[in-house]
């Protein structure tokens, strides 16, 4: 079924998407789910007296660690609903978010964005998200957004769905997470009833009856825990064992546990130790255990089974690192071990598929496993991470449960990774932030490393300066400009102490600097950096080395910005001929400086040498770049938009024509470079006279910049003010 839906920040743009919608990766239900009737409260009637429900656990005076009492099945209950939901067909829309983190929401904000309206979100994740939480207040259609797993308030903070014909059903394994947030109803969930715990054993031993003998009092001595009858069964079924005898085993691991202090073990506190005596009988050797133990220290919530494959997995879990085809069965062995055993869950219908743990059986592992053992196990643990990890993919799913495993290695490992300098995990995580756009998260993930870096390693250590760079970098980014040249200072600074006034890295920092400024509007004090820097440069290597050349193009573009083209036509001439001379006139940087020359001379309204450089690149592009590359298109667009400045109406109309079929061919009809040839080839039609194909271009382009640029992206509202102006609309 197609419909026409409005899309956010474009209220006059549609897009044709196919209803009804699921996003995000719904948990797959337990093997023999029970339908709890008796203890677990009617969600639909929650959420039909309140727009949001929290499933959380049945409050206690005490929380043992690991909080054992948590793990009542709440996600659970949250699948089954929202899948009966969905095959019901009650919701047109259901969106299933990890709220364990900010990255993991925002992460499924964006998958649920680019679903919805059929492109890639273009932007900063806050951004995208805000913009598609508007449009789906807006909603007339019925939808369900499931928040598992939410750790805490701040988590949700601005980001809370909400909307006349929605409903929000949250998990949650401690009720202050919620933090009483949007009139939430609170159901809270505890043990199975007496009756709903022998319904459920028996039906989770129905493959055998005679095993089902001393149930009665199995599940009397399990206090009717769901996670520890879920852990029982899965022993006795994959095990000659009948509940008699498996309630022998847990009288008397629990007086092991207990020693001579007689504690009071939660039953799944003594049942997860008997579901390893389990996986070491069907997998002798050890490796069950090591792979056990991996998995405990990432994320719970879905780690990808490859990270397990890998040369460093499989070298820490079988001892083979040759990452061969043997080793990674061997692994994916030791995993349908452990999930045979009731330790953890395979969800082999994600793609990829992934490894799924209940947190309080973490907990209880990493508790349990020696310092020594953890010290073998994270740097395995971290390798395995990046050898998963894709360039280039930072949006994706995939990247998202990276960065939470990371994440959550990194709070196991303590200090660890900093025993030999910063483990280049810890940068590529925050290199992950950067690459999906969550500005506001890498800005704080970097500050944070930063600090921490400067107290363990020094502020002069090199991983410090590479952090600071990569924080300055992030501040620029979420439009920080002050506080990214406060860390550029730093950087030029420590540079200059430790490799020396001359030294090409202090160089390239004083560059970096400039660019800075120049960015953050303080053109003027950029000239003075960049003067200084070729005066130094000039005085230590001569005028015509590469790096004064460098500068001096990095000062012309201060003097654009600071509004003296004339200055910066100058500059631009001069390396130009420098850059002839040196590179050669058909070398990426030597057409790349006579681009900028053309511009200059175009806003210094020198129109004829405007127009020969914007040519003679165009040319050198095509020669040695071929016609289809990047390139050579925006070259090409700025020609056609310096022929319309030029008033040659025919010669503009004929490039931005040839531009914008060159885009569609190239790089599709949703690309944002296509998106804006339309938007200028349509402006030249209205220049033109040609009102009606202007208008239908316009339109179209209407529509493809709500779904493909950020909110407020001005190319939007020019085409909206355009498209007004044609039809006699007010905008």
């Amino acid at each position: 079924m197609h419909d026409q839906t409005a899309l956010p920040e474009g209220a006059s743009a549609t897009v044709s998407v196919s209803w009804p919608i699921r996003c995000g990766a719904v948990p797959p239900l337990a093997d023999k789910f029970y339908v709890r009737l008796e203890t677990v409260p009617d969600i639909g009637a929650a959420l039909e007296r309140s727009p949001n429900a929290a499933l959380t656990p049945r409050q206690h005076t005490e929380a043992p660690l690991p909080n054992w009492r948590a793990a009542c099945g709440k996600t659970q209950q949250a699948v089954y609903f929202a899948e009966s939901q969905w095959r019901s067909g009650l919701v047109d829309l259901l969106i299933w978010l990890d709220a364990s983190s900010r990255d993991s929401l925002l992460a499924g904000y964006l998958e649920a964005a680019r679903l919805t309206s059929g492109a890639e979100p273009v932007g900063d994740a806050e951004a995208v998200a805000a913009s598609f939480l508007a449009w789906l207040g807006q909603l007339e259609r019925p939808w369900l957004v499931v928040l598992d797993d939410l750790s805490g308030h701040e988590v949700i903070d601005g980001l809370w769905p909400d909307g006349p014909t929605g409903r929000v059903l949250i998990t949650a394994a401690d009720q202050r997470a919620i933090g009483g947030h949007r009139r939430s109803m609170v159901c809270q969930i505890g043990p199975f009833s007496r009756q709903e715990a022998m319904s459920y054993l028996v039906g989770r031993l129905s493959g055998d009856p005679d095993q089902r003998r001393g149930a009665i009092d199995l599940i009397d001595d399990l206090e009717w825990e769901p996670l520890a009858l879920a852990q029982a069964s899965s022993v006795i079924t994959n095990s000659w064992l009948t509940c008699f005898d498996y309630r022998g085993h847990f009288v008397r691991r629990h007086e092991q546990l207990a020693g001579n202090a007689r504690v009071r073990f939660p039953p799944a506190g003594v049942t997860w130790t008997l579901g390893v005596d389990l996986a070491d009988q069907l997998l002798p050797g050890g490796g069950a255990q090591a792979c056990l133990i991996l998995a405990a220290l990432l994320d719970g919530n879905g780690t990808p089974a490859d990270v397990f494959t890998t040369p460093a997995g499989c070298g820490h879990i079988t001892g083979d690192g040759s990452g061969s085809s043997v080793a990674a069965t061997a692994v994916r062995n030791a995993l349908v071990c452990l999930e045979r055993a009731g330790l953890l869950q395979l969800d082999r219908g994600s793609d990829p598929p992934v490894v799924l743990m209940n947190r309080a059986v973490q907990d209880a592992v990493r508790a349990a496993t020696p310092a020594a053992s953890t010290d073998a196990v994270w740097p395995a643990a971290a390798d395995a991470l990046l050898q998963a990890w894709p360039p280039d993919q930072e949006r994706s799913l995939l990247a998202q449960r990276l960065r939470s495993s990371a994440a959550s290695l990194a709070r196991a490992a303590g200090p660890r990774p900093w025993s030999a300098g910063c483990h280049p995990l810890l940068i590529r995580l925050g290199d992950s932030l950067d690459g999906a756009q969550m500005t506001s998260l890498a800005v704080r993930y970097w500050r944070d490393l930063l600090a921490h870096s400067d107290q363990v390693l020094g502020p002069s250590h090199g991983d410090s300066v590479a952090i600071v760079e990569r924080l300055a970098a992030a501040c620029l980014a979420a439009g920080r400009a002050d506080e990214a040249i406060g860390w550029q200072q730093r950087i030029v600074t420590d540079a200059a102490h430790a490799f020396g006034a001359d030294h090409p890295r202090t160089f390239a920092a004083k560059i970096s600097f400039a660019r800075t400024l120049v960015a953050a509007g303080q053109s003027a004090d950029a000239i003075t950096v960049l003067s200084n820097a070729i005066a130094e440069s000039e005085r230590a290597h001569g005028a015509g080395h590469q790096d004064a050349i460098a500068a001096r193009e990095e000062l012309a573009a201060a003097y654009l910005a600071a509004g003296e083209p004339a200055r910066a036509i100058e500059l631009y001439r001069r390396v130009l001929q420098e850059r002839e001379r040196g590179l050669g006139p058909r070398h990426p940087d030597t057409i790349n400086t006579r681009e900028k020359l053309a511009a200059a001379s175009l806003a210094d309204d020198q129109i004829k040498e405007a127009l020969s450089n914007y040519k003679r690149a165009l040319a050198d592009r095509e020669r040695t770049q071929g016609r289809d590359h990047r390139d050579t298109l925006k070259v090409r667009n700025a020609l056609a938009a310096a022929y319309s400045t030029a008033g040659r109406m025919a010669q503009s109309l004929q490039q931005f024509e040839l531009a914008r079929d060159d885009c569609l061919r190239v790089l599709g009809a949703d690309d944002p470079e296509t998106v804006a040839a339309a938007a200028s080839l349509a402006k030249v039609y209205y220049a033109v006279g040609r009102l009606t194909d202007a208008a239908t271009l316009l339109r179209d382009t209407a529509e493809r910049c709500a779904r493909v640029l950020p909110p407020g992206d001005p190319l939007t509202q020019s085409v909206h003010e355009t498209l007004a102006a044609i039809v006699g609309q007010p905008e």
